[in-house]
């Protein structure tokens, strides 16, 4: 009988340890994440702006039905999806060609490698105002070389006006973005053996044809990780913008993080805010199941 009791007594007490040990962990989580989310939602239910106290109220999805037929919400969401487009397309094959030049034997690769991690290193705001001061209309230094160059023959204020605005704003995100992207991939790459290689080059495989049938396909899950993260993070830009334009020029990089931040801390409007936030996620987790799904579809098939 002991014997009979003893084994169901370990398992209790192993299961009462790991308990105990993931204790810390699961109350960083709830009161980290759980708690604010579920604050968010409480208030995107509710009637809630601090320039208006004493007048709260549940008013149930009225904010979420009064954004999805406004165009303070679709203006910033089609801005919000040209950036995030814009900025995946650009981090997505900067990082691929240097995945794949850091994985080839040189040189000072190792070197390179290390100073890949410098823009990473570096916080989003810090990122943001460094750009502001190469892109000053003034005195900034891609103005600078650009007139010397003969580029321009005058001092531009690219910041001031559409498509350039919405172009650097794209190559300043994509600059802190491009190392991780590009250690992933590099990852990816690092995994594919080389006898597969060896094998093409024997069977007189050219380099683009080792590229379509033995690179893209086995680097397809690595590929579909970066996309689905860097569209996650690009979606939900606030910083860059907060920094550089402000949601301008008349608008033009509103978008739903600066909608957000506007209607939440400047409007003090947190019930209209925090349904903007609970719209943003949804269509960031709707974007990421069907990208998911797509990528993963497409590689079952393969």
């Amino acid at each position: 009988m002991q014997a009979d009791t003893a084994g169901p007594r370990k398992e209790m007490s192993q299961g009462m340890l790991a308990v105990l040990f993931s204790a810390p962990a699961v109350l960083i989580i709830a009161s980290t994440i759980l708690v604010p989310f579920g604050i968010a939602v409480f208030l995107s239910l509710h009637r809630w702006n601090l320039k208006r106290p004493g007048r709260e109220k549940f008013i149930g999805l009225e904010n979420y039905i009064d954004w999805l037929g406004d165009s303070d919400f679709w203006g910033p969401l089609q801005t919000t999806i040209t950036f995030a487009i814009g900025s995946v397309v650009v981090i997505l094959v900067v990082s691929l060609l240097v995945a794949l030049l850091l994985n080839e034997e040189f040189p000072g690769r190792g070197v390179l490698r290390a100073m890949l991690l410098i823009p990473w290193a570096i916080p989003s705001v810090v990122n943001a105002l460094l750009w502001k001061w190469l892109l000053n209309p003034q005195y900034g230094l891609v103005n600078a070389v650009a007139l010397e160059l003969g580029i321009i023959t005058e001092y531009q204020n690219v910041l001031g006006s559409m498509p350039s605005v919405m172009i650097w704003l794209i190559i300043a995100y994509a600059w802190i973005h491009i190392p991780l992207a590009t250690l992933l991939l590099l990852s990816g790459l690092q995994t594919i053996p080389d006898d597969i290689y060896e094998s093409a080059i024997v069977d007189g495989a050219g380099i683009w044809q080792r590229f379509a049938f033995i690179t893209f396909p086995l680097l397809r899950p690595m590929l579909s990780i970066v996309i689905i993260f860097e569209m996650i993070f690009a979606l939900k830009v606030f910083d860059i913008i907060f920094v550089l334009t402000a949601g301008g020029p008349a608008n033009a990089t509103n978008v739903l993080g600066w909608q957000i931040y506007t209607e939440t801390f400047r409007k003090l409007d947190f019930g209209a805010g925090s349904s903007i936030a609970m719209l943003l996620g949804a269509i960031t987790l709707g974007l990421a199941i069907i990208f998911y799904v797509f990528l993963d579809r497409g590689r079952q098939v393969e």
